[in-house]
């Protein structure tokens, strides 16, 4: 499990747990869930619809063997059903949003029940861009409730009348692989479920998400050129393990996302001009598109990489770029090149020819 993400929620569990560091515990734990949330905001933000059925590890044993789709409908039913059904006795987001008719499925459960195939044909028919919607109005319900939650009411135990209650929704499967929740959520106070449905389940399977779209990266950039049309080296970007490349389908781009279209103007522009990446252009010193806008931090380090590449070649930036990496440790290349795209070069040059 990711160790920041464990030593936080070791921390919201213990501060939980008191009442005198109680609020503290519950500002922790809307911050951390807010980075969760983050997590799922980039992969839909980044990536193809293909990416959300598809199953890189589907004879693995774990929650990484099912779908990127999958994993926000199960996160985010689960929550729902525990904080309206049985937490709040409400009506549960899904069918207050009317979600499930815009989501376009005939599921309501958490779909425990589902397996291999059933996972990638129940992930196709899902409206991605809804489903989303849907998982951050339940996130935001569920915050609202933690902030309002008084400490009194953590110890609140549930009985067979509200496992009956819960059985009535219909919204959990009676098949063997999920019919167990009811008695699992019911057997825990409230502070039991804030611990598990609200935290660490998130936890679980949005880094089980990480894995599945890593794979995914990595099969799209097979034999794929290394080298990003603005002139940045996909084998050495922070992103690598978010990002297919902007020569994919996969396109987590940090910028690219910016967009609507999540299309980098330099690629759109270098498709346009049928070149290889903006190192071809003529235009490229005095260029201010995409990347290149002059208040992009990172803008005139990408263009002194771009203009390496026009002199030296692809084989030759990347050889630079290891060296880079040997001798520094840094994540954005800006912070070794600089703000000057001529004093990027000359920095380039100088890794270039030393031994």
């Amino acid at each position: 499990m990711n160790k920041d993400w464990a030593e936080k929620n070791k921390q919201i569990q213990a501060l939980l747990g008191k009442k005198a560091t109680y609020a503290e515990g519950i500002q922790l734990l809307l911050e951390l869930r807010q980075e969760l949330f983050t997590q799922v905001t980039y992969i839909v933000n980044g990536f193809p619809a293909e990416a959300f059925y598809r199953m890189p590890y589907a004879n693995a044993k774990g929650y990484h063997s099912k779908t990127l789709a999958y994993s926000i409908w199960h996160i985010f039913r689960i929550e729902d059903i525990v904080a309206h059904s049985l937490i709040q006795g409400d009506e549960q987001i899904l069918f207050a949003g009317d979600y499930q008719k815009k989501i376009g499925t005939k599921c309501i459960t958490t779909g425990n029940e589902l397996q291999g195939e059933q996972i990638a044909d129940f992930s196709k028919e899902l409206n991605i861009s809804v489903l989303y919607e849907y998982a951050r109005e339940v996130m935001q319900s569920t915050d609202e409730l933690l902030r309002t939650m008084e400490y009194s009411q953590l110890h609140r135990k549930f009985d067979e009348a509200d496992k009956e209650r819960l059985r009535k929704t219909g919204c959990v499967s009676k098949d063997e692989e999920a019919v167990w929740l009811i008695d699992y959520w019911c057997g825990k106070d409230v502070l039991g479920l804030i611990k598990m449905p609200f935290c660490r389940h998130w936890m679980m399977h949005i880094e089980a998400m990480q894995r599945i779209k890593n794979r995914l990266c990595r099969l799209a950039r097979k034999g794929i050129d290394p080298i990003a049309y603005c002139g940045f080296s996909c084998n050495h970007c922070f992103l690598g393990q978010w990002c297919g490349s902007c020569r994919t389908n996969y396109n987590a781009c940090s910028f690219a996302t910016c967009f609507p279209d999540k299309v980098c103007p330099n690629a759109a522009c270098c498709q346009a001009k049928n070149i290889d990446g903006c190192y071809e252009c003529e235009e490229l010193e005095a260029c201010t598109k995409g990347f290149y806008t002059p208040e992009n931090d990172g803008a005139n380090a990408a263009k002194a990489q771009a203009m390496f590449i026009k002199k030296y070649g692809k084989k030759a930036f990347l050889t630079v770029h290891d060296r880079l990496h040997e001798r520094y440790d840094f994540a954005k290349t800006q912070e070794i090149l600089g703000k000057d795209m001529y004093e990027g070069l000359k920095i380039l040059e100088n890794t270039y020819e030393s031994k």
